[in-house]
């Protein structure tokens, strides 16, 4: 596909959105935002919830891609997930198919695959073929984006990356994020490389930086064009003081999803 120039951005009031509507017009897109929610400096932002379904296909309609970063980004509910989640990225990609957009960058999470152990550090990292093992109806949505991405590449030809994100933060603020870490400029490259590489199809690729303690193979990731820079390892040793090495034995840090497989944090639709 041409190289896209005007972009759908979802979820642009949220943490992740925010830091991305400003630094991807850097690289020379043109973002139309949406959000349920009110958007910051953004008068002309589009406020839509993902249930509208002519508010969304209105919203899509002209762009060249779309990145979707709207939905619920913690454990809730089932009813709560299903509606914005699963329901909610059925009707943007609907919308889509209907409008002819040719590309989505969908934000999956690495809590699609959370129950997968972590890796030890001499072992291999782990592949984008590992199979989906949720830890939350949260990571469930993102399993289901991931095969939803997958039908309407092999049934309508709309090309999906599909990138699990890590922790994406200015810096990161634990020792497991040492390993997850995806600072906000390898985001912005990875967005950029996951919009303009050529034949997709659909791809999934795991959102990190080039972290020296990473648990996750890049290399579908590097085969799009992104060349991460920045590596958490500045943050180790302060990190480290602080609360000690991963311990195996920990629930919480045997596996990829952390605490998200214990006790994971929880959404309230009266503080949305």
């Amino acid at each position: 596909m041409p190289a896209p120039r005007t972009v759908l951005l979802t979820g642009a009031a949220g943490g992740l959105g925010t830091l991305m509507r400003d630094l991807l017009p850097a690289y020379g897109y043109e973002l139309r935002l949406l959000d349920v929610a009110p958007v910051a400096g953004a008068p002309d932002a589009i406020r839509a919830d993902l249930g509208d379904r002519e508010a969304l296909r209105a919203a899509v309609r002209g762009v060249d891609a779309i990145i979707h970063l709207a939905g619920i980004s913690l454990e809730a509910s089932f009813a709560d997930i299903l509606k914005a989640n699963i329901e909610g990225t059925y009707n943007l990609y609907e919308a889509a198919r209907q409008e002819g957009v040719e590309r989505v960058v969908f934000a999956s999470s690495n809590h699609a695959v959370g129950f997968t152990p972590r890796p030890d550090d001499d072992a291999p990292r782990v592949s984008v073929d590992t199979r989906h093992r949720p830890d939350t109806f949260y990571g469930l949505s993102k399993c289901f984006g991931e095969d939803l991405a997958q039908l309407y590449w092999d049934k309508h030809g709309l090309e999906t990356v599909s990138v699990r994100i890590g922790s994406c933060f200015p810096e990161p603020t634990s020792v497991r994020m040492l390993s997850l870490w995806l600072s906000p400029g390898d985001c912005a490259r990875l967005l950029d490389a996951a919009l303009t590489a050529a034949d997709v199809g659909h791809t999934v690729v795991y959102g990190s930086s080039a972290n020296t303690r990473a648990w996750w193979d890049l290399s579908s990731a590097r085969a799009l064009g992104y060349e991460p820079r920045d590596d958490s390892e500045p943050y180790a040793a302060k990190l480290l003081a602080a609360e000690g090495a991963l311990d195996p034995a920990n629930p919480d840090h045997a596996r990829l999803g952390g605490h998200f497989c214990t006790n994971p944090p929880t959404w309230r639709s009266d503080l949305a």
